[in-house]
């Protein structure tokens, strides 16, 4: 039986990365940190199926006693300060978890377990102000957040590691995903909650900010299939992992609303505050790389997306008010 160590486990990616790793028969652990406010709703259904180990990305011995406890095959590195916007207030807390949690992480590993495969969370937001449409793993990053700058850390020191100590070490540059799962202060999310709370009569107003960025959306169930195919090539590697398609924040509000029959234009105010310092105006992966060399293609597109995240959304505000 393989065993898989992911951190992060109790976020989005996570809870679908042990979905499918428990579906292939591994041995999962999960790192939690010890004085996590974090719920466990994500993995609530198979907690009985995963161990959860207490460590923090922040305390590089804490990661070393974890990886000797599990002597991990395949150790996937999801846990970071993952919320762009909170990476401008908590610029110097973002990069000690997203950039240097990564070196802890790549440390502990050449240490303790150096034969084990190694999965880097790196972000679109590497590319930032981009440099060209669509984005390769070739485009040259350039990162406008602290997020964003962490990430590319991340990145280029997972590649370091790989490059220098002979370490299986690859990175999935993955582009936006989402699901049900999604925490409520992303703009998908957002957007599709606000959607059943005015169609359910609990609000009116959803304010937004600028609503003509363009992002390319995927299923978060789908990419964590990509994160498992690139430990299972035999060599190590960075993959793009995206639609290749792109939609603006306005067709999102247009589906998610015309989805329950409402007219988006009527419920939805822009709010300047609400715009980021420096702003992402466009993203688009080109995954052909991915597609090739893994096999691998999204299955769920833009439009099913955001009516599963509507639909589920509904199924939760109706029974929120239930409960009442």
């Amino acid at each position: 039986m393989k065993k898989a160590l992911i951190t992060g486990i109790t976020g989005q990616d996570g809870s679908y990365l042990a979905d499918l790793l428990l579906e292939k028969g591994y041995e999962v652990t999960g790192m939690v940190r010890r004085s996590s406010t974090e719920t466990y709703e994500r993995i609530s259904h198979i907690k009985d199926k995963v161990n959860l180990i207490q460590g923090d990305l922040l305390d590089e011995l804490s990661l070393m006693e974890i990886m000797e406890e599990v002597n991990p095959d395949e150790i996937y590195n999801l846990a970071a300060m993952s919320f762009v916007p909170t990476s401008w207030s908590h610029p110097v807390l973002t990069g000690e978890f997203t950039a240097l949690g990564v070196v802890r992480m790549l440390e502990a590993m050449k240490r303790i377990c150096p034969k084990a495969k190694f999965y880097q969370a790196s972000s679109s937001e590497m590319f930032g102000k981009v440099q060209e449409v669509p984005q390769s793993e070739t485009t040259p990053f350039y990162p406008r957040s602290p997020y964003g700058v962490s990430k590319a850390y991340g990145h280029y020191i997972t590649v370091n590691y790989r490059e220098s100590y002979d370490i299986f070490a690859s990175s999935g540059i993955l582009f936006n995903h989402e699901s049900p799962r999604r925490g409520k202060e992303f703009v998908t999310r957002k957007v599709t909650d606000s959607v059943a709370r005015i169609k359910l009569g609990l609000m009116d107003k959803l304010y937004m900010g600028n609503i003509d960025s363009c992002r390319d959306w995927g299923f978060a169930g789908d990419y964590v299939e990509a994160m498992w195919l690139m430990l299972q090539q035999d060599q190590p590697d960075d993959f793009v992992i995206s639609t290749g398609e792109e939609n603006s924040v306005r067709t999102l509000l247009q589906v998610a609303f015309d989805h329950v029959g409402l007219d988006w234009e009527k419920h939805v105010e822009i709010d300047k505050a609400l715009y980021r310092p420096a702003e992402v105006e466009k993203l688009l992966g080109d995954c052909t790389k991915a597609k090739t060399e893994l096999n691998w293609e999204p299955k769920v597109n833009f439009e099913q997306l955001t009516k599963m995240m509507v639909d589920s959304d509904m199924k939760l505000v109706e029974k929120e008010i239930q409960d009442k």
